[in-house]
């Protein structure tokens, strides 16, 4: 993946194994920056642990004030909440912890399906201040990768390391001149794919049903509107130029066609449905196999 001769900076966090790739090695000051900005991310937005500012909320109903970020965070969800009709929420995290996908990684299911409550009852986001009307479970997974993945580059730029490819398990942000190929990963066996595309400068991510499965068909992309995971759609892919859109748009392909994505975001997009057909925008520049 990436370019020859290249150099990669691995670590863990958000869940998520990261490699940063780049021309010469990245020196230690710079390295501590990158896993700091990590570090500060994860204390505010990651439900799986208590002294986030993101649990506060769930405990807690009020204002909390945000960081920088959360602005467009919160917009872009917003505008996905309303394309979605309610089915991509950041309030679906009561949803995934009612089916187990809980702090503790019970991966037991508590009861049945649980909606994701409405977000006009129950949540006012105006830039970095959160207020919230009820106890609520927030979780912006769909889009926070990405989100990340973009601070990660901006810290590379401000470090004058304009040129680095940035790798969190298969969401790709391109910040250079050389593309990239990338595998397409077929979504119901990891060692084969179901294309190829090209990456130029900017970021490519999916979405997929086969990650983060537990028991009886359980997955962790679920329609806010009843708390049950998504049965048509298998797999997405959606490349924009920031990672953050690209991430959140690769999960709402699986609860609305892209030419509607296409109508409010500048993106191509593939998605892959349960019966085995495929629906691709026309720029979408790869090859898929037969």
């Amino acid at each position: 993946m990436p370019h020859p001769g290249w150099t990669g900076f691995s670590f863990d966090g958000i869940g998520t194994r990261w490699e940063i790739s780049t021309p010469s090695p990245l020196s230690g000051a710079l390295c501590r920056r990158l896993l700091d900005t990590v570090a500060d991310y994860d204390a505010v937005w990651s439900r799986f642990r208590p002294d986030s500012l993101i649990s506060a909320a769930a405990r807690h109903p009020g204002r909390h004030e945000l960081p920088a970020g959360a602005g467009d965070l919160g917009a872009l969800y917003e505008t996905l909440y309303r394309l979605t009709s309610g089915a991509m929420t950041p309030l679906i995290g009561g949803s995934l912890e009612q089916l187990g996908y809980d702090a503790k990684y019970s991966l037991r299911q508590g009861g049945p399906p649980l909606p994701a409550p409405p977000w006009d009852e129950v949540l006012d986001w105006q830039g970095s201040v959160l207020t919230t009307r009820a106890p609520v479970v927030i979780d912006v997974g769909a889009a926070g990768k990405g989100q990340l993945a973009d601070m990660l580059s901006g810290v590379l730029h401000e470090g004058g390391v304009g040129e680095h490819l940035i790798d969190a398990s298969g969401d790709l942000l391109n910040a250079g001149p050389m593309p990239v190929d990338v595998g397409l990963e077929h979504p119901y066996d990891r060692t084969r794919a179901v294309g190829i595309v090209s990456l130029g400068a900017g970021a490519l991510c999916a979405s997929a049903a086969n990650r983060r499965v537990w028991g009886d068909g359980l997955h962790h992309v679920l329609d806010g509107t009843t708390g049950v995971p998504v049965r048509t759609v298998v797999a997405s892919w959606a490349m924009a130029a920031s990672a953050m859109v690209a991430d959140a748009l690769a999960t709402a392909l699986f609860f609305v066609d892209g030419s509607r994505l296409r109508e409010e975001f500048d993106c191509s997009w593939l998605t892959v449905y349960s019966d085995g057909h495929a629906e691709y925008s026309a720029d979408f520049e790869g090859v898929l196999f037969s």
